[in-house]
C-alpha cells in the first residue's frame, strides 16, 4: 500500500513508518520538521512538509494513497484542539481526494466501558478524566468526527503507552482491553487494521 501517515515524527507515528517500510509498503509521512523524522531516508519514503490543519498543504500528502493513518496527539494538560482541528483537516483532504481508508488512534483512558475492570471503571478512569481533562475531550472531539465521516475509519484505543519491546498483544472490537501497551505494537495493530476490512467502522480495543 501507500500509506499517508499525520504525527509521522511522534513516538506511535515513528514506529507506524518504520514498520510499514519494513514490511514493503510505501510512505508518506507529513512532517511539520524533517528534522525531527527519525527514519531512516529510503525510495519508498516520500517525506511532505505541511502544517496539519492547513487541508490545502495536507492535500497533496493524500492523494493518490491507499489509506490514512493519523496518529495525533496532545501535547501537555492544557485546552487543546489539536486532534480535532488535525481530523478535521485530514478528513477534507481525504474527501477531496477520494481516500477512504482511515485508521485514527484516539486513547482507552477517554472512555469508560465494559471492557474496563471495576478498579478502572470507579478510580483510575474518573481520575486520568479529572487530569487530562482537557486532551480526552479534543480525543472525544476528534471520534466523533471520524464517525461521523464518509470514510471507511477504524479507531484504535490504546491504553497506557510504554517504550517497551514487541510482545504478543489482544485486540477487541468495540471495547477497551488491556492496562498498558508499547508503542512499537500500537503500530502493529494499526498496520494490521489497515488490511483487515472487519475492522472498518468499529473501535479496535488493544492492549496486553
Amino acid at each position: 500500500m501507500l500509506i499517508t501517515v499525520f504525527g509521522a515524527t511522534g513516538r506511535i507515528g515513528t514506529h507506524v513508518v518504520r514498520q510499514a517500510l519494513e514490511a514493503g509498503h510505501k510512505v508518506v509521512a507529513v512532517v511539520r520538521d524533517p528534522a525531527r523524522l527519525d527514519v531512516a531516508a529510503t525510495p519508498a519514503l516520500r517525506v511532505h512538509t505541511a502544517e496539519v490543519l492547513e487541508p490545502d498543504r495536507i492535500t497533496p500528502a493524500v492523494d493518490g494513497c491507499d489509506a490514512v493513518v493519523s496518529a495525533l496527539g496532545p501535547r501537555g494538560r492544557g485546552p487543546t484542539t489539536v486532534c480535532s482541528d488535525g481530523t478535521r483537516a485530514e478528513l477534507a483532504a481525504m474527501a477531496a481526494t477520494g481516500v477512504r481508508r482511515l485508521v485514527v488512534v484516539s486513547a482507552n483512558g477517554a472512555y469508560i466501558d465494559d471492557g474496563d475492570n471495576l478498579l478502572n471503571r470507579l478510580v483510575v478512569k474518573p481520575l486520568l478524566g479529572r487530569l487530562l481533562r482537557d486532551g480526552f475531550t479534543d480525543t472525544r472531539r476528534s471520534d466523533d468526527q471520524v464517525r461521523a465521516s464518509d470514510t471507511d475509519w477504524t479507531i484504535m484505543r490504546p491504553p497506557r503507552l510504554t517504550d517497551g519491546p514487541h510482545r504478543p498483544y489482544r485486540t477487541a472490537l468495540d471495547r477497551n482491553i488491556g492496562i498498558t501497551i508499547a508503542r512499537t505494537d500500537v503500530a502493529a495493530a494499526i498496520l494490521a487494521a489497515l488490511a483487515d476490512d472487519a475492522t472498518i467502522g468499529h473501535t479496535l480495543g488493544v492492549g496486553y
